[in-house]
C-alpha cells in the first residue's frame, strides 16, 4: 500500500526558508516519479517540483517562473524520503503543500515534469508566509 505522509510546514516570516518533507512507502521506486503541488486559497492546485529515482528533477510549467532559484526537490533514496528546500519565501508562497506519486511517470529530457499521472497523494502540510 502506498502511503506518502508530509512534514516541515508552518508559520515564517517573508525572506525566511523552510525544508518540507515526504516519507514515502509501498512504491517501487525505480518506476516512480515524486511530485510537490500546492494549493493557496481560493486557488486551483499547481505543481511545483518532480524527481525520479535517477535523480532527474524538474519544476512544474506552473510555477517555474514563481519557484525557480528558491525551490529545490532532492531526495534520501536510503530514508525514501523527498524534501522541498524553500527559501527566500513570499507571501504568495502560502499554501498547503502536499507530495504525490506518479507510478510509471517519467521526467523526459529537455521537458518540465509530467503534468498528469499522479495518483497517490499525502494528506498536505500547511505553509503560512506572513509577517
Amino acid at each position: 500500500q502506498v502511503q506518502l505522509v508530509e512534514s516541515g510546514g508552518g508559520l515564517v516570516q517573508p525572506g525566511e526558508s523552510l525544508r518540507l518533507s515526504c516519507v514515502a512507502t509501498g512504491l517501487n521506486w525505480d518506476i516512480t516519479t515524486i511530485g510537490w503541488f500546492r494549493q493557496a486559497p481560493g486557488k486551483e492546485r499547481e505543481g511545483v517540483s518532480c524527481i525520479s529515482r535517477r535523480y532527474d528533477w524538474r519544476y512544474f510549467a506552473d510555477s517555474v517562473d514563481s519557484v525557480a532559484g528558491r525551490f529545490t526537490i532532492s531526495q534520501d533514496n536510503a530514508n525514501n524520503t523527498v524534501y522541498l528546500d524553500m527559501s527566500s519565501l513570499r507571501p504568495e508562497d502560502t499554501a498547503v503543500y502536499f507530495c504525490a506519486a506518479g507510478i510509471l511517470v517519467t521526467i523526459s529530457p529537455r521537458t518540465m515534469c509530467p503534468p498528469a499521472g499522479y495518483s497517490d497523494w499525502g494528506q498536505g502540510t500547511q505553509v503560512v508566509v506572513s509577517s
